[in-house]
């Protein structure tokens, strides 16, 4: 079983063939179907051998993709100073894109 590691969005994933991934919104328009290439990636390993970049590996990319987009459920952030009147509310919605990955090399 072939996978590898790819950072996007400050975040690193293990990923292999056939996968779904829920990732940082990447900039650009994506249609249903377009691909989207990762080529920061840090390790591939095919069940024998496996490959640790220096930073990254060098000629090696993962390519996915694009499913569908959308927005993480609400979450609601506090600021409060007891004994001053001090009170901030505010809700946040992170954006997200679903990728399926087709292909490791």
């Amino acid at each position: 079983m072939t996978f590898a590691v790819i950072q996007t969005g400050g975040k690193q994933y293990k990923v292999s063939e056939g996968d779904t991934i829920t990732i940082e919104k990447l900039p650009g328009d994506f249609k249903a179907g377009d691909k989207v290439t990762f080529e920061e990636v840090l390790v591939v390993d095919d069940g024998k051998d496996a490959t640790f970049g220096a930073p990254f590996v060098k000629g090696a990319k993962v390519v996915g993709e694009f499913v569908t987009a959308g927005r993480a459920p609400k979450i609601t952030v506090i600021r409060y100073k007891q004994k001053s009147r001090y009170f901030k509310k505010n809700g946040h919605r992170q954006p997200f894109i679903k990728v399926k990955i087709n292909s490791v090399k």
